[in-house]
This record gives C-alpha cells, structure tokens and sequence, in this order.
C-alpha cells in the first residue's frame, strides 16, 4: 500500500475564548444570568459587586481598550464585528435604562410548590411499606414521565434493579408496588397505558353510569377512541341518552395525570422572569432590559494595586512573579467577563429592538392578526448579526409587554399569501382556524377540506394537506375525533 501525501489549504474560523464566552451567555435567559454572575464572582477574586466598593468609579467596571489589545490576539472579539453605529436607530432601541427598586415591576406569579415527583414521594412516605419495598417503589417513581405513566415494562425495571442495584426482584412483586402507587393522587397516576389510566381514574370517581363509562373504556376502547359510537350503543343496547351519559362520564376525565404539575404554561409553578420590559406610552414604544438581578460588575481596586506594586518591582523574586502571573490572569478573566455581559445586553437589546421595529404594529396592542411574517433571517439581516446568534437570543427569552408576557420564538412565523398578492402570517391562518373549529357544530365537525373551502372564501388560498397540517400543529383532532353526541 503506497502513501501520499498532499497539501490542503483550508480556511477554518477558530472562535476564542471571549467569543464562546459571549455566545455562551447570549443562550442563557436573565433568571439563569444571575447564577452565572454568583459563579464567576465565586471563583474570581477580581471581580467584585460595585455596591460592595461604593468608593471605586464606575470607570473600573469598563475593561480598558488598551490593556486588552496588549493581552489578546488579534483576532479577538469585539462587538464592532457585529453592527455599525452609523445605522439610523429608533429612539426607542437605545432606551437601555435600568429597572430601578422604585420602578414599578409586574412579574409573572409564581410558587415554589413541589415538583411532580417530589410530590409523588410526599405520599410514598405516607403508606405502610417495609424499607426494601419504599426503594423499590423509589424507583418505579423515578420511571414515571411527566405525564404520570409508567412507560417501561416492570421486566426491564427488574433488568436494571439487577444491574444497578444487585436486587433481584422479579416482576410480580414490582407490580404489587406499582398498584400501591396507583392509589396515589392524582388519579391514573403509574399508568402503563392510556386504557389503564382511563380505568385508574374511573375506579375512584363515584357517580351515576359509572359502570358503563367503565364497560366501555373496558371492553369496548378502540371503539371510543375512533368514535365509532354506533357500535358501542349497537353491542350494549344503549339508548341515546345512555350512551351520551357514559361517553360523557369518559371524557371529564384527564388522559394526562401528570400534566397539571408539569405544563410549562402554568404559571403557578413555572418562575417565569422577563428578559425584556415593553411600555406603550401614549403610543411611544419604550423597550428597556431587565436587569432587576444583574448586578454591576466591577474590579476590585486592591487586586488592581497589587498587580501594579508588583509589575513595578524591579528585583522580582519567583513568589512574587507567581503572585504577579495570578492576578493578571484573574484581572484578565475579570474584565474579558464584564465585556461579555456587556456585549450580551447590547446584542440583546440590538434584536428586541428590531423585531419590535418589525412588528411596531403588533407591539401597539398586541392584536395577533396584525403580527407580520417574520423568519430570524429577517432580523439578522436587520442587525446585521449571525442567523445563528438571533437563534441564541429568541431561544429562552420572555418580553413583558401591556398586554401580556410573550416567548420571543411567539413572534416568528413563516408568511403565506393571499389571492390578491397580500403576504400574512401563518399564526393569522391558524387563528382562523381554529375559530372556526371552536364554532362549528359538534355533531358535524368540519372536514379538513371543508376548512379549506373557508378559508378561500376568505381569501386564503391554503390546500386541504396544509390546512391538516396546521390542524396537527394546533394539536386539534381530525373532525371524525372532534365529533360529540
């Protein structure tokens, strides 16, 4: 086998440390910045609140030009690399005051409830169980998901009890646990399938037709779920009125037990904290950061004459070039920090302000028909940022705004014209569709293609396949699932 060798050239952009370090801190959402701060101050010395130095200058807080171009490569980051200031910039993108203790500040209510599992635990400790058995049960707990099932097979469990914990527990006393665990709140919790956590959930409610919901989830479930109603009644000589009891008393109950303590749009346990404040003032959009938790960062003034004293030290001895080499790395790091969270909250600010440039309309009061179409390439070509950076900010990212607090990703959308040339967000065509599904007539839901003949009479030309894919996104059931008695 002969070797060869060959000469490539190749051209591959290396990203420094400070660059990472920015990119880092772009993903992060301001209740996790507060974190990072607590971090780096704990593992600096330098670095420093500026209320605990009243007497140092806010001057300190800002790394000197000079020094870094003395300390980092050439290639080093800056934010001039990302826009120029002689772009024309609302009034309102450059308000970046602070929130002051004195300024009113409406923040979304929250409680530091119990978890899901914690709250699963609360009541394993409750029940009467020998110690082996509150392990086992431990474990069945950890393997519920979020919506309250046990989705792994009581075999493979009894596999990893084996492995991991040298128990051998076979699968009839793991199931003895699982029905103890079944008894817990909320009901159809431990459930290994939709049909068991229907049943769960019946067995605990007491009111009338209770044993027919129960027949029908039992004996006649793939019927339920297709709607093929006319069989049940048909096979179990029900009435009218029979049957829409016993379907009624079905679907009251919750296919996702689990949900209430985990859907991230329940606010009574999800601390949600705005990264950005929006004020409509008589008509004058007023964007500012919010910065209630972010602290000013300084550097600290002993460590600054330390590491002057010593540089001045003509007769050095190897402690003090060690002490010397330590306090410069430290300042270093101190100041390349300060720098990144003060390109982040420009480069922050820099987005919000163009997306709320590009959807001024939307932001005046919040009407989501007026939202236009907006993908992140038009906002980077706008800031004149990366795709990829406008990925970062809108990632995790909440506004507060008068009408409401919004996820950045909500304001994003592709566009969709209409017969008349007119361009209109996707959000808009969904909104319309799901009007008309919340109005229609339940015992005749309206077929996909139906929709779609809506929507032409109102001017949007959308094929009956796009229209079910809308209908998939809004997580709404075909019309034969929609249909009620």
């Amino acid at each position: 086998m002969k070797q060869k060798l060959s000469l490539q050239q190749k051209l591959l952009q290396k990203l420094s440390p400070q660059q990472i370090q920015v990119i880092k801190l772009l993903e992060i959402p301001t209740v996790q910045l507060e974190q990072r701060i607590k971090k780096e101050l704990e593992e600096n010395p330098v670095l420093e609140l500026e209320s605990d130095n009243p007497e140092q200058t806010n001057e300190d807080s800002i790394p000197e030009e000079q020094d870094t171009e003395k300390d980092v490569d050439n290639d080093e980051f800056t934010f001039d690399d990302y826009y120029s200031e002689d772009e024309d910039i609302p009034s309102y993108k450059l308000n970046t005051n602070n929130i002051s203790k004195d300024d009113k500040y409406v923040e979304v209510p929250f409680s530091v409830g119990t978890t899901f599992h914690e709250f699963l635990y609360d009541q394993l400790r409750m029940v009467s169980l020998s110690e082996e058995q509150k392990q086992l049960a431990e474990y069945i707990i950890g393997n519920i998901d979020d919506d309250g099932y046990l989705r792994r097979d009581l075999m493979s469990i009894s596999d990893d009890l084996a492995f991991n914990m040298n128990l051998d527990i076979d699968e009839k006393e793991l199931l003895k646990i699982l029905l103890e665990i079944q008894n817990f709140d909320p009901p159809g919790i431990g459930a290994r399938n939709l049909r068991e956590c229907l049943l769960l959930q019946l067995k605990k409610k007491k009111s009338e037709h209770l044993e027919l919901a129960i027949t029908i989830v039992k004996d006649y479930f793939i019927e339920f779920t297709k709607k093929h109603y006319s069989k049940i009644q048909s096979k179990l000589e029900l009435s009218d009125e029979e049957l829409k009891m016993g379907i009624d008393q079905i679907l009251k109950l919750n296919p996702k037990p689990g949900s209430s303590y985990n859907n991230p749009l329940n606010k009574s346990n999800q601390h949600i904290v705005p990264d950005f404040i929006l004020d409509n003032i008589d008509g004058e959009l007023n964007l500012s950061l919010n910065q209630r938790n972010v602290p000013n960062l300084i550097i600290n003034n002993t460590y600054q004459d330390m590491l002057l004293t010593l540089s001045e030290n003509q007769k050095k001895k190897k402690n003090d070039k060690e002490a010397m080499l330590f306090v410069k790395q430290k300042t270093d790091s101190a100041k390349w920090f300060i720098d990144a969270i003060q390109q982040r909250q420009t480069t922050l600010l820099l987005t919000m302000s163009e997306i709320i440039s590009f959807q001024k309309e939307y932001f005046q009061d919040g009407d989501e028909t007026k939202l236009r179409p907006m993908i992140l390439k038009d906002i980077a070509q706008r800031t004149h940022l990366d795709i990829s950076t406008i990925s970062r900010v809108s990632n995790s990212k909440y506004i507060q705004a008068h009408f409401g607090i919004y996820p950045l990703k909500y304001f994003f959308s592709e566009g969709l014209q209409k017969d008349d040339g007119e361009e209109v967000s996707t959000r808009e065509i969904k909104k319309i569709l799901h009007e008309c599904i919340d109005n229609e007539n339940k015992k005749k839901p309206l077929t996909d293609e139906k929709l779609a003949q809506i929507l032409k009479e109102k001017t949007y030309l959308i094929a009956r396949r796009t229209v079910a894919k809308y209908r998939e996104q809004l997580e709404i059931p075909v019309a034969r699932l929609r249909k009620e008695l």
